[in-house]
């Protein structure tokens, strides 16, 4: 059974969110065969479920567009990679979106909670998510959301303390008002670090029992 880790039992009034591992189910195998059969050579070093490195850690940091990042991804595969080609591989990582989750993040902003997303994660991805193919029924991610924070667009990656400072600036809030749920400890223990309330999952569905309780709301 996947283990939760929670701190602070005081109740906050921003819920920040990460997205792969927590809103969707993370496909981290079948990105790894995508961009293998792309000719990309020992994948697994180069792609990691969290934190990328390389161009890969480039794009999602925002410093090179999808256009660079397929050209410099070509040399690494030794062919003319197409920006579709790229965004297939890319959406490996999306495995399923549980309705579920969709259903409790309706609820959470039906009870007056400020939902907002922080992601790594990068344009291609994005192009996707923030479109009505996210949820299967014509609803964007950012139907879910009050805000969307991503890497590619703040040109800063989780878990460096200034994405966090970066959010509660953005949301004029103090630490203890915001509780974040991530499935990667290292992104919990760097916004415990200054202050954030946090919950650590480790499966995209498990965190909907803890936060319940963590809460006093009965989710769905």
């Amino acid at each position: 059974m996947d283990k939760i880790r929670h701190t602070s039992p005081t109740l906050p009034r921003i819920l920040l969110f990460d997205l792969g591992g927590v809103v969707f189910e993370l496909g981290y195998e079948e990105a790894v065969r995508r961009f293998s059969a792309l000719g990309l050579a020992d994948a697994r070093q180069h792609l990691d479920a969290s934190v990328q490195t390389g161009i890969f850690g480039m794009l999602e940091r925002g410093e090179i567009g999808k256009e660079e990042f397929r050209r410099r991804f070509s040399k690494l595969t030794g062919r003319d990679v197409s920006l579709a080609e790229c965004a297939h591989a890319w959406l490996g990582y999306l495995k399923a979106v549980p309705p579920r989750n969709l259903e409790v993040l309706r609820s959470l902003r039906a009870h007056g909670y400020r939902l907002c997303l922080l992601s790594n994660t990068n344009p291609f991805m994005l192009d996707h998510v923030c479109t009505a193919a996210f949820d299967g029924h014509g609803g964007s991610l950012d139907d879910y959301f009050d805000r969307l924070y991503v890497s590619c667009a703040m040109r800063m990656m989780k878990p460096a303390p200034e994405v966090f400072h970066h959010v509660l600036v953005s949301e004029g809030a103090t630490a203890d008002e915001v509780l974040f749920i991530d499935d990667s400890a290292s992104n919990t223990s760097a916004a415990a670090a200054i202050g954030l309330r946090t919950l650590t999952t480790e499966g995209a569905q498990e965190w909907i029992a803890p936060l319940s309780e963590m809460l006093g709301l009965a989710l769905p």
